[in-house]
């Protein structure tokens, strides 16, 4: 059996895999799961006590890591990210540029796109005895990096980082990654097509 022909048969690894096309694919899906987490940070509220405000993002950051697999959502939210410092307004609430104490968080999307990716293209996409896993992990990337940069912004302690920037959210991030744990694991039944996770 040549190279080619096995190739062909470990694939697709992620779901955007099974829809047709190569390098105008995968650069269409990177600007629209870039704009998609911009939408989604425009679901924004404001908190009186913390600079971090409650937003979509991480729903899109879960589904386009996992989607997309850690490559392409690498650089989805790598886009995301440099096209908002460079003036993009689609951070939350439509702002743009270095966002200060919560821009930890956007550091942490990158990452978590990457480890989500990674185990997506692993298998962990296809159950949801494997996505919630790989939920959790993806919020532990994005929380770490994001409250310990406000920590360092704001000259606070790890106890209160943590009060300011995890616990009035945790509990609205596990609701959105239960939606993608439960939603890829769906995808992949529904179009019916059991493909083993690519080898490595």
């Amino acid at each position: 059996m040549s190279d080619t022909v096995a190739l062909q048969r470990r694939k697709p690894a992620v779901l955007v895999d099974l829809i047709p096309g190569s390098l105008v694919r995968d650069a269409s899906l990177v600007i629209g799961a870039a704009c998609l987490v911009g939408l989604l940070a425009q679901v924004s509220i404001r908190l009186s006590f913390t600079p971090v405000p409650i937003t979509g993002q991480t729903f899109g950051v879960l589904l386009a890591g996992t989607a997309l697999g850690w490559r392409r959502g690498a650089a989805a939210l790598s886009l995301y990210a440099v096209g908002g410092v460079a003036g993009i307004p689609w951070f939350a609430g439509h702002s743009s540029g270095y966002v200060g104490a919560s821009f930890g968080y956007i550091v942490g999307f990158v990452l978590c796109a990457v480890l989500c990716g990674y185990l997506a293209e692993r298998g962990a996409d296809r159950s949801i005895r494997k996505s919630v896993p790989a939920m959790v992990a993806g919020e532990i990337v994005i929380y770490g990096c994001g409250v310990g940069w406000l920590a360092v912004s704001l000259h606070v302690g790890l106890a209160e980082a943590i009060s300011l920037g995890f616990v009035p959210f945790v509990a609205g991030d596990a609701i959105k990654a239960a939606l993608v744990a439960g939603a890829l694991p769906g995808a992949w039944k529904l179009v019916g097509t059991e493909h083993p996770a690519r080898a490595r």
